[in-house]
């Protein structure tokens, strides 16, 4: 399976935020706790550079706790402000503002010895598509200033949204990148709902996300739909498919409706608190 999705729209939100980032303090990367790496635009350290930086690691309710503090540190030791959020629920969102002030200490304390006093830090908040940003702002304004959806694609334009006297946000467009090198990127893009459903073969995509699961989180898919495990993706689709009763005409099993059911059921956290990629392995 091929994975790319890049539409026009894109080419124009990464032009605005290089046109917008000599305005910006501080760079907020959110990224999915699950794939905290594959989640991340490789555009964005070039972009900003010589900026603040500091990620959120979001949806970490859906992500295992003990994947969440090792990618913390992992972060950590690379320099960046990290925090734990869950932009739905409001989980470490309270955090936030303290972090942003900490984070551009320099900022504003060059700002003081010039004289300046009371400017807004400026941040711009990036990541790419379905990761949760106007969810994300929406909780930290504590108003919906953002549109929000369950798709990818849903912010086209750019925002700013005056927090208050002392933080300004610059929402921006979910972007990915035009070429992804490594294919099991696109794959994990794939698994939570980054690239549209309507491009990707959803029984396939499911197939795979079943091995993964059989290998990693062995018995999870047994104990949710009551089936046996193997190492064939396709098969422990069928069985899903029998014991969630979906049927086409004929009496035949429609796989591809068990793997839109067992694909929600994922992103949506009923299959348990699943994390994806490992701190270990990219060191590796």
């Amino acid at each position: 399976m091929h994975f790319q999705w890049y539409p026009g729209h894109m080419t124009k939100a990464r032009r605005m935020m290089q046109e917008n980032i000599k305005l910006i303090d501080l760079v907020i990367e959110l990224v999915d706790a699950r794939i905290p790496v594959s989640s991340r635009n490789p555009d964005i350290d070039e972009l900003g550079k010589n900026k603040a930086r500091l990620i959120l690691l979001n949806k970490s309710d859906l992500a295992e706790e003990r994947c969440n503090d090792a990618w913390m540190e992992y972060f950590k030791k690379k320099g960046y402000s990290v925090v734990k959020v869950n932009s739905k629920k409001g989980g470490g969102i309270k955090s936030i503002h303290g972090v942003i002030q900490e984070a551009c200490k320099e900022k504003i304390e060059r700002d003081r010895k010039r004289g300046i006093l009371n400017r807004p830090v400026r941040a711009m908040v990036v990541g790419i598509p379905n990761v949760g940003k106007s969810t994300f702002i929406n909780a930290l304004a504590g108003k919906a200033c953002a549109k929000t959806g369950n798709k990818p694609g849903v912010t086209k334009g750019k925002q700013w949204i005056r927090l208050n006297k002392n933080v300004e946000l610059l929402d921006t467009p979910g972007i990915l990148w035009p070429k992804f090198e490594d294919q099991s990127v696109g794959l994990k893009l794939a698994y939570i709902g980054s690239i549209k459903d309507e491009i990707l073969n959803t029984e396939e995509l499911a197939a795979k996300l079943c091995e993964f699961l059989n290998d990693k989180y062995s018995g999870i898919l047994a104990e949710k739909y009551d089936i046996e495990e193997s190492d064939d993706g396709f098969a422990m689709l069928q069985e899903i498919a029998k014991s969630r009763h979906c049927l086409v005409k004929g009496n035949e099993y429609d796989t591809e409706k068990a793997a839109k059911l067992m694909l929600d059921d994922f992103r949506n956290g009923r299959l348990g608190r699943i994390t994806l990629e490992f701190p270990d392995e990219m060191d590796a």
